[in-house]
């Protein structure tokens, strides 16, 4: 009983939940239970509470397909906590989010200068993008990065050089908040995301303005519905602001521009707005073609080589198998210069032919990401998913291959 005797309320079951989640999402039953493999019918006697609660494969299912971040959320029960997206905790993070914590003092040590901080940021971006680990090596270059950014940033003494520092301190938060990224710590990436905004706005830079803008916008997508609005709504404000920039633009904002209009097609596809999505990829690539061959976005990977990786994620994000499994197989993923751009393409390939129904392709394809980047597949929450459900399959060799690369990830115990 509560303090004023009241009765505690009735807790809301499983079908419920189910029902509300689904209606919510402004998904027909027809619609969920096609995305399941179920019939309408298994769908309405779950909802209904005639079915028991599915088993964790479908629970994982089901909680994708209506974008669930929580399971509790779907399931009622605080056991089940934890966000499906977030990896396990890098052992990095304690240092990474110690060197934010720190209390700033302006004489502490002598700044490094600008130029000497963007030579360690250029040389941080590329291991980054080579390293197969990429989160180990990030995370034991950020805690001096950070401490010496924010360092020059508190003691340049003129405008020209507060802006050279206030950009270099917002790169070192661009690159943070990749390793930040999909870590059970969702308010140190919020706290990143917004320190990064604003290091950029005091530096004056339209570029660097852009790239804190996709960054944001990918954290409001990544947070779940209840976000995409806000996702929508900083890509289409960054684009606005880049639009007088265009005439005169340089490949970096050249690329900053397509890559919000990927993140913007990115969003409309999770809002099942097809129209809208396929229109920003068009956009996209019409700019990576005004790039480079060999040019590539140190932080946003956008480039010509990426375009194809994109139409496979707009196509996975729409729920169409069919349609992620014919754009993947146009996309050369040797191309992709970066390892874990690489495996995240692999990934999201695999989630294509994971709805397309092609269990084994999809394994097949996680291990090829495993191989370019194991930090990505451990940290992604789509190829954690696909795993522990296909751990669970009655084929014995489905279930052996996805356990064993589930036991490598660290999603399951051996």
């Amino acid at each position: 009983m509560r303090p004023d005797s009241s009765p505690d309320p009735e807790p809301i079951a499983f079908g419920q939940r189910l029902k509300i989640l689904r209606t919510r999402r402004g998904m027909s039953r027809p619609v969920l239970a096609g995305l399941l493999g179920r019939s309408p019918s298994w769908l309405k006697q779950v909802e209904s509470g005639a079915l028991q609660v599915p088993k964790l494969s479908i629970l994982l299912r089901i909680a994708e397909a209506l974008r669930v971040r929580e399971l509790s959320e779907l399931t009622g029960d605080d056991g089940r906590s934890g966000s499906l997206f977030a990896g396990p905790g890098h052992p990095r993070l304690p240092d990474v989010r110690a060197a934010l914590d720190a209390f700033p003092t302006v004489g502490d040590r002598p700044a490094p200068s600008a130029v000497h901080l963007q030579a360690r940021l250029a040389r941080a971006w590329s291991a980054r993008h080579s390293s197969p680990n990429h989160r180990e090596v990030v995370g034991a270059l950020l805690p001096d990065l950070i401490a010496d950014a924010q360092c020059a940033a508190r003691q340049a003494d003129t405008p020209a050089a507060r802006e050279a520092a206030q950009s270099v301190l917002a790169h070192v938060y661009f690159l943070t908040q990749f390793f930040a990224a999909y870590q059970p710590d969702a308010p140190l990436l919020w706290r990143v995301a917004e320190r990064g905004m604003v290091a950029a706005h005091d530096s004056g830079d339209p570029h660097t303005v852009a790239i804190a803008a996709w960054l944001l916008a990918e954290a409001h997508r990544d947070r779940g519905t209840d976000h995409l609005d806000a996702a929508a709504a900083v890509a289409e404000g960054a684009l606005r602001h880049l639009e007088a920039h265009l005439p005169d633009a340089d490949h970096a904002v050249l690329a900053m521009t397509g890559a919000l209009h990927a993140a913007a097609g990115f969003t409309a596809a999770r809002r099942c707005d097809a129209g809208t999505a396929w229109r920003h990829w068009d956009l996209a690539d019409t700019i990576a073609a005004r790039l480079p061959r060999g040019y590539f976005h140190p932080v946003t990977s956008f480039s010509r080589s990426v375009m194809g990786a994109h139409a496979v994620t707009i196509a996975v994000e729409l729920r169409a198998g069919g349609e992620s499994v014919r754009q993947a197989a146009r996309v050369d993923a040797s191309a992709i210069p970066s390892r874990p751009r690489r495996a995240r393409h692999r990934v999201e390939e695999a989630r294509g032919h994971h709805l397309a129904g092609s269990a084994d392709v999809a394994l097949a394809t996680l291990e090829h990401a495993y191989l370019a980047a194991p930090e990505t597949v451990r940290y992604n929450g789509y190829a954690r998913a696909i795993l522990l459900e296909e751990a669970e399959s009655r084929n014995v060799a489905l279930r052996e291959r996805a356990a064993s690369l589930a036991v490598k990830v660290g999603v399951l115990s051996a």
